[in-house]
């Protein structure tokens, strides 16, 4: 699982850093190209201006004020040019003519040029040469943002040159263009990108987050806990894998239960079969009649202890194979109560013990299994009923507490030890009850606690404030 999270990874961070690279290539290339879009449609316009040039200039020398009036009447225009997102609304292109010496004789954007030897400049110099002419000069030497870009052609014959026209454009009226395919390549590259990692992300969660539940569950298992079998979408594997794995539980379970079920059934009958065994053989010798009648309480002590034994064995059997709930009703606990009562009532009057029942008038629904709960209820008392000295008192209240059904009964017997605090649960581990001098089978709790378990509630033995022990069975309320 974690070399997997950590290959995704790696595929995550290659994926990002490839997209890294190729944005960072676009958004490299986006001015050179755009610049030379823009010199291209610049090397069109000094070659059309020249031979409008020329023409204007073979009937005697150019009127430079006629053709100021129409670049000035061309800059006036105001005018609305959708070029994708990027609105134009003016000219912005310049020309400035200089003669076969390379003198300025006409400048259409600063004409404080006019007068000035351009010789030396590379337009200018180069297309006078019979090359290509064209440079990209800031006006301002240590601000970028002042460059411009010229682009000349020649004027007349090239062998006889009548001088030279040089467009030029600044930089800064096609920077919109290049902000705003940075934009795109910026939103594109996200875009693209993020929604891979966002699939990633999706595959990862739907392939190993129900892995992740399912890992759990089986843990859950291997701690002896009854997990629901989990909820994990929609996934054709992660589902076919959830299904073996609880059927594969379900199998081990059941082969593991009869075998610890069949052992503990052997092992536990084995002392009540010997004393009923040793004492119904010494019935066939002659003894006094308070003898054989000792003998004879003996033997129906035993065959109720294996009966009460086997009975238990029996409830906490039909708890114990359920990993779940299947078909869960409503039941009133006050009526589960009622009922466990009346079956333990006649065991208190044998032993002597009251049972004080503290009314409960609102109803208090629980979802179960009524069979299971009236089991577990009544166990608890009848183990408050067994450690209860004789002419005491069991107490039972039944409450609502914070969304859960609370069962509080308290006996006044001797309480549990510390050193067996820590047991108190487990199976076939018990006291010596007060009232019979003898242990009990050792399976009451061990049922209570699978019963509060399955329907999702707990069971507690806490000492009682003046002595005894309080059971306290906590169910949530339907």
């Amino acid at each position: 699982m974690r070399f997997t999270r950590v290959t995704l990874f790696f595929i995550a961070f290659i994926i990002t850093l490839g997209f890294y690279q190729l944005a960072r290539h676009f958004l490299a290339e986006v001015e050179p190209q755009t610049f030379q879009a823009t010199e291209e449609m610049m090397v069109d316009a000094s070659h059309v201006l020249a031979e409008i040039v020329e023409n204007a200039s073979d009937d005697g020398p150019l009127d430079t004020d006629k053709l100021r009036k129409a670049f000035t009447a061309a800059r006036d225009r105001r005018f609305e040019a959708r070029i994708f997102d990027h609105l134009k609304r003016n000219v912005g292109i310049d020309v400035y003519i200089t003669d076969e010496k390379g003198i300025v004789i006409f400048d259409s954007g600063n004409a404080k040029r006019e007068g000035e030897d351009y010789s030396g400049r590379r337009d200018v110099s180069l297309t006078l040469a019979g090359k290509y002419g064209a440079r990209s000069t800031r006006d301002q030497p240590n601000d970028n943002s002042t460059s411009v870009l010229y682009v000349a052609a020649l004027i007349g014959d090239p062998q006889k040159p009548k001088g030279v026209l040089t467009v030029y454009k600044p930089q800064l009226d096609v920077m919109p263009l290049v902000r705003e395919r940075r934009r795109i390549i910026y939103i594109a590259c996200g875009l693209i990108g993020g929604g891979i990692l966002f699939l990633i992300g999706v595959v990862f969660l739907w392939l190993f987050h129900p892995i992740g539940k399912i890992t759990d569950y089986a843990r859950a298992i291997e701690r002896g806990e009854r997990p629901p079998k989990p909820r994990i979408g929609i996934g054709r594997e992660v589902n076919t894998l959830a299904h073996a794995l609880d059927s594969m539980r379900d199998a081990l379970e059941d082969r593991k239960y009869v075998e610890r079920y069949v052992q503990t059934l052997t092992h536990e009958l084995k002392s009540p079969l010997a004393a009923i065994r040793g004492a119904a053989e010494l019935l066939d010798e002659e003894m006094p009649v308070e003898t054989r009648r000792r003998f004879l309480t003996n033997i129906r002590s035993e065959t109720a202890r294996s009966e009460r034994l086997i009975n238990r064995l029996l409830e906490l059997s039909a708890i114990e194979s359920r990993a779940r709930l299947d078909e869960a009703e409503e039941i009133d606990f006050r009526h589960i109560l009622t009922i466990a009562i009346d079956q333990a009532r006649p065991l208190a009057d044998l032993a002597g013990v009251e049972l004080m029942v503290e009314p409960m008038n609102a109803l208090l629904p629980v979802k179960g299994d009524s069979f299971i709960l009236r089991a577990a209820v009544t166990n608890l008392l009848e183990n408050a009923i067994d450690f209860s000295p004789r002419g005491e008192a069991v107490e039972v209240k039944l409450l609502e507490n914070d969304g859960m059904a609370e069962l509080h009964i308290r006996d006044r017997g001797p309480g549990i030890p510390d050193y067996a605090q820590d047991k108190i649960f487990e199976r076939f581990y018990s006291l010596r009850h007060h009232s019979a001098g003898r242990k009990g089978t050792g399976l009451g709790l061990t049922l209570v606690k699978e019963a509060a378990e399955l329907h999702s509630g707990s069971i507690q033995l806490n000492p009682a404030p003046s002595g005894g022990t309080e059971a306290i069975l906590s169910l949530p309320l339907a």
